[in-house]
């Protein structure tokens, strides 16, 4: 690594690793349970973001006609001032995860047995030079009570901070490939 060109490709493996250890790391607190710790993962001006998805003919559809052209969207997620399934705080992902405590959760009576499979992942800078800007796709599995299973399948947009040494997810924006969701609720984190 004597060149200037094979330290900066050095770091960048480095870095992309210990991205990829981070996330493997949030899957098993959350698979555990470990949701005090989990939460400690986020910066304090998180985003939690979960936009909806629809069904969307594109303009040079042949399948539909529209007589008005203006009735057409290219564009199948809603946008950031639109309707959303999550739309978190670090502040409100903190009541989430207090109120399982409580025994007011129902959704979570008796707990969700999750499994978070995380792939696929790619490390980018971001816009400035303290945040890096990580995609990766995951398929969450969930089981609870008896018969209750569900399959999330999706990608994320993450953009992560090193605040005092350790990385720290600034912001989240969850994509399910699903725009109908089967499941009772929505109450798990991903």
């Amino acid at each position: 690594m004597g060149s200037a060109l094979g330290q900066r490709d050095f770091m960048k493996e480095e870095t992309i690793r210990e991205v990829e250890q981070f996330l493997y790391r949030e899957a098993r607190l959350l698979d555990n349970r470990r949701f005090s710790e989990w939460l400690e993962l986020f910066s304090n001006d998180l985003r939690y973001w979960m936009p909806t998805r629809s069904n969307r003919y594109p303009v040079n559809s042949k399948a539909i006609s529209i007589l008005d052209g203006s009735r057409y969207e290219d564009n199948e997620v809603s946008g950031d001032d639109e309707l959303a399934l999550m739309d978190e705080t670090k502040d409100t992902l903190e009541r989430r995860v207090a109120r399982l405590g409580t025994g007011m959760a129902w959704a979570e009576d008796p707990p969700s047995r999750t499994r978070h499979i995380i792939t696929n992942i790619e490390v980018e800078p971001g816009d400035t030079a303290d945040l890096l800007r990580v995609y990766s796709n995951f398929v969450m599995y969930r089981n609870r009570g008896e018969v209750d299973q569900d399959f999330y399948v999706g990608s994320r947009e993450d953009s992560l901070r090193r605040e005092a040494g350790q990385l720290l997810i600034r912001s989240r924006r969850i994509l399910l490939d699903q725009n109908v969701l089967l499941a009772k609720n929505l109450s798990n984190f991903f």
